[in-house]
């Protein structure tokens, strides 16, 4: 092995411990990026009227300011409520379904263990832990703020750091790197305006059916059911658990009636509403998304799994891209 073999192979050594150290940094990074792209949308939609990017920008945080505003008014009031009532409901469910247990003839082993496994001793541990969680929330909320400050700052001028990227990139390879810059931001915008409409469209349509089905705590589980859209494979699995709890303490009826109704809506979402609406966009594997998922939560927690998909998203523009057309292709 020569000098510049060796060279080569400790600087990649040190990129990637580099990298590993700064990851929540690159983290915070990437969802200003997709932050950004997310305002950008509207913005080029104002652009085309005429609008300079600054007052677009201001117009397009204005509606969301109001917009918001007006959902906090009509939403949240009862929001609060049903989180109060799902604070008292939760010892109930467990109530009932340690009942459930009981009267099953091979399972009253385990209802003799529960009081053991639940006693003062094993929860103090719990409670440590959640004073960590709290700890970890406040940790997100600053990296979140900190994040849509920088998503503000690119989009408020999106070309200069463009320029700064090309830049940065060898001479011969720049014309690509500009093809590849198009081609994500074109692919994370039509993803995230196509799951957009389709956590909307999910969270309109559960509410309406939980409403007209008169299941508990119909406005929280629709949005939950319409947040966890955006994490698909195993975001709608773990939604459907809060409705089906909520239902349970009403009728096993009632349960099953609304597992039906999310065992539909999830299969219209997955295989009609998400393929309709990104039809355009890029088309991700539920294998590739689901390995992503898992990889980046092992690897990062929940806000891994957030920024899985829109990573992947962008990943797998620039490897069609690069690696299979320059390299896979022209390999003989």
């Amino acid at each position: 092995m020569n000098a510049r073999n060796l060279l080569a192979i400790l600087t990649l050594v040190v990129l990637t411990l580099l990298i590993w150290e700064l990851r929540w940094v690159l983290l915070v990074l990437f969802g200003a990026v997709v932050l950004a792209v997310a305002l950008d949308v509207p913005i080029q939609k104002l652009q085309r009227f005429g609008l300079p990017r600054p007052i677009a920008l201001a117009a397009v945080l204005l509606v969301m300011v109001l917009g918001g505003s007006l959902v906090i008014q009509l939403l949240v009031p009862e929001l609060i409520d049903q989180i109060q009532q799902l604070g008292a409901l939760v010892p109930v469910v467990f109530s009932k379904l340690q009942t459930m247990v009981a009267n099953e003839p091979r399972l009253q082993s385990l209802t003799q263990n529960l009081p053991s496994q639940f006693s003062w001793e094993r929860l103090e541990p719990v409670g440590t832990q959640l004073i960590g969680v709290a700890g970890g929330a406040a940790n997100g909320v600053v990296q979140l703020l900190l994040m849509s400050l920088l998503a503000v700052l690119m989009v408020l001028d999106p070309a200069s750091h463009r320029r700064m990227l090309i830049a940065a990139t060898p001479r011969p390879a720049r014309p690509m790197m500009k093809r590849v810059l198009d081609q994500c931001r074109t692919a994370l915008g039509g993803w995230l305006a196509g799951m957009t409409l389709s956590a909307t469209s999910v969270f309109l349509l559960t509410w309406l059916g939980l409403a007209l089905l008169k299941a508990p705590l119909a406005l929280l589980s629709a949005l939950v059911c319409g947040l966890l859209t955006f994490v698909p494979t195993i975001g709608p699995t773990a939604a459907t658990l809060l409705p089906l709890s909520m239902a349970l303490l009403v009728s096993p009826t009632l349960m099953l009636q609304v597992l039906v109704l999310r065992l539909v809506l999830q299969n219209l979402e997955a295989f009609l509403l998400t393929p309709i609406l990104l039809r355009r966009t890029v088309n991700l594997l539920p294998t590739v998304a689901l390995m992503a998922q898992l990889s980046l939560g092992a690897l990062l927690g929940l806000p891994g799994v957030l920024l899985a998909l829109p990573l992947v998203v962008v990943l797998q523009v620039g490897m069609e891209l690069v690696v299979v057309r320059q390299i896979m292709d022209r390999w003989t």
